[in-house]
């Protein structure tokens, strides 16, 4: 079984965000990037399946020279080898070009599954699987919390809410976008980390892929939240300014 993973660098959790000059962006140069936490789930699902069936799993980044870092930790992990598809504009992209991208180049690949993560930890669209999964042709899921193969079909469960779950059947080839949690994540071994040195990483421009199109979604402006402090005086008897008080701490501060 031929299983693609799809990951993401994005920055370290706790990284001091500044916006570059233009405000259409990040300022990169003092940032710390790793592995998108969801796709760590995605790429350890797809070790597990491998561990158990067989087969090979192939690592997919997008994004300049620095992704490197994040696909030799992958290919550590146990990904037998990776395709960098260099691009030096990922992060205004919006969902559908990211798909594209993508889906240029997994239509050679022919693979029998897509993994990645629910999401991003950066922009958070949520999209970019379910996209990938209509450009290509294949049936999908999300929010997927555990992957049962089954012949030439797959059994997914997925989460819903209130603590409800929906198991489905879906044909292969399929798209999944995991949630977080769905497995322990490992740590790469120093034999790993020497192993990945060795393993193949093919590299293949963005500009030779798709032709440039504008994007569905534009990114115009990034601009950190106004802070502003307000004082309210509520007056009348003591009940009547409780009320005022628990629904203004209902629905303006939404703290209860």
């Amino acid at each position: 079984m031929k299983i693609i993973v799809s990951v993401k660098q994005v920055p370290v959790r706790d990284s001091l965000l500044r916006i570059n000059g233009e405000g259409t962006w990040l300022d990169e140069s003092d940032l710390s990037y790793e592995m998108n936490e969801p796709d760590a789930y995605a790429l350890e699902e797809a070790l597990q399946l491998k561990e158990k069936l067989g087969g090979e799993v192939v690592v997919i980044c997008a994004g300049p020279q620095r992704v490197s870092q994040t696909i030799r930790e992958a290919l550590a992990k146990g990904a037998d080898r990776a395709i960098h598809v260099q691009a030096e504009d990922l992060g205004p992209r919006d969902a559908l070009t990211t798909a594209a991208l993508l889906a240029a180049v997994l239509k050679a690949e022919l693979p029998d599954m897509i993994l990645t993560g629910l999401q991003s930890d950066d922009l958070g669209y949520g999209q970019t699987g379910v996209i990938l999964a209509e450009l290509l042709g294949y049936a999908h899921a999300t929010i997927v919390m555990e992957v049962e193969p089954q012949g030439n079909t797959i059994r997914v469960k997925r989460e819903l809410e209130d603590g409800w779950f929906q198991n489905v059947i879906l044909p292969l080839p399929a798209v999944l976008t995991v949630q977080s949690g769905i497995k322990k994540l490992r740590y790469a071994t120093l034999m790993g980390i020497k192993k990945a040195k060795t393993k193949e990483v093919k590299t293949v421009s963005a500009s030779d892929l798709v032709p440039d199109t504008a994007p569905s979604a534009l990114m115009e402006r990034i601009y950190l939240p106004a802070h502003a402090k307000h004082t309210q005086i509520l007056s009348g008897d003591p009940k009547d300014v409780a009320r005022q008080l628990v629904e203004k701490l209902r629905f303006e501060a939404r703290v209860l």
